[in-house]
């Protein structure tokens, strides 16, 4: 026997009876795609093959192998810095390089 179970929900609960619906909440399930890993035992099984037409399973021999695969994750790369405000950003042009004619102010509909 497994020391614990992987249990993924595939279906939705939608249209199926309110027992059903609660069995799959008891597991720890909140929405299609979901996992959880459950102690594996009598009652937990018995609660998976009640509901066996919405989830799927795995057997786990051990959580330590899915903890350490997350931890060789390399880190993402920093973000770069933006670049400093250009000449259309300060308005030091006028207007003249905006994309919208009211964006700094200078135009107004009175001014056109």
């Amino acid at each position: 026997m497994a020391d614990k179970l992987r249990v993924t929900q595939i279906k939705s609960t939608i249209s199926h009876i309110a027992r059903n619906r609660a069995t799959v909440r008891a597991l720890g399930l909140k929405r299609i795609g979901h996992t959880v890993e459950i102690p594996d035992n009598p009652a937990t099984r018995g609660m998976v093959r009640q509901v066996r037409f919405l989830v799927s399973v795995d057997e786990v021999s051990d959580a330590a192998p899915r903890r350490a695969a997350r931890a060789e994750r390399p880190e993402r790369p920093e973000r770069a810095e933006p670049a400093a405000a250009s000449p259309s950003q300060d308005g030091a042009d006028g207007g003249a390089s905006s994309s919208h004619p009211s964006a700094d102010g200078a135009e107004t509909q009175e001014n056109r």
